[in-house]
């Protein structure tokens, strides 16, 4: 029941379609502002504690529960900029794996056809003749040893590094996104994704996850339009100064 312009916690709960003791949950996260009691101890909910909650559900979709949390937390502590910060920062982040994933995407399609096939044979040779094999000094298998992208099988009788089919395979992706000019980062993502699956399906996979990260994109929008709706309406912020 609605007394004036004020909610009992059911109330709110009922408005919500949420369950009284997930409104006592929001309540203790920071998702809702304060409350004021009655004269009868019941707390006392408003309009913006319904709209607070809406606005929490929306940002739970775009940003995830704990980031939210800290978004409303610090708007009803009136820390505007930390609430500003953490929106900026999960937005560079989805944008860092977007970055990430076009780069992977688009050295995949550009070796695919010129992958060596996966390895039928155990044969090792030694690493003078593995460089040989793919025209690169020994000076760079090392190195490409010591970023990660290689895992030669070290003889524990003399400590030679052999390099099996598996590695050989590896060393000839390797060479491919150098000449496309990869970073190491790329090529070590680019690496991990042909280690779980066949070129093709790698590109269907990242192809996939590029449309699940624009999905993740919208949500984060809806979030922002309705957080903007509920901060002119609820928050009072600090002009921002003008230096002249």
């Amino acid at each position: 029941m609605n007394v004036g312009r004020y909610f009992r916690t059911v109330d709110l709960a009922k408005a919500i379609n949420v369950s009284v003791q997930q409104v006592r949950n929001y309540q203790a996260e920071g998702f809702l502002p304060n409350v004021e009691r009655g004269s009868n101890g019941y707390r006392q909910y408003t309009q913006q504690h319904i709209d607070a909650i809406k606005t929490a559900h929306q940002l739970i979709k775009g940003y995830g529960w704990r980031n939210a949390q800290q978004i409303m937390a610090a708007l009803h502590q009136a820390n505007h900029q930390t609430a500003f910060n953490l929106i900026n920062q999960h937005h560079a982040k989805l944008d860092s794996i977007r970055q990430q994933l076009d780069q992977t995407l688009t050295l995949l399609k550009a070796v695919a056809d010129q992958l060596p096939p996966s390895p039928r044979h155990s044969q090792r040779i030694l690493v003078g003749e593995a460089a040989k094999a793919v025209g690169v000094p020994i000076s760079a298998l090392r190195f490409w040893e010591q970023q990660g992208l290689l895992q030669p099988i070290r003889q524990a009788s003399n400590n030679y590094r052999y390099y099996d089919e598996r590695q050989l395979r590896r060393l000839r992706i390797i060479v491919l996104l150098r000449q496309a000019n990869a970073d190491f980062s790329s090529i070590r993502t680019t690496l991990e994704t042909l280690d779980q699956q066949q070129p093709q399906r790698a590109v269907a996979a990242i192809e996939q996850r590029r449309v699940a990260l624009a999905q993740q994109s919208w949500e984060c929008l809806q979030a922002t339009t309705a957080l903007v709706s509920y901060i002119q309406t609820y928050v009072p912020l600090q002009p921002i100064p003008i230096i002249e």
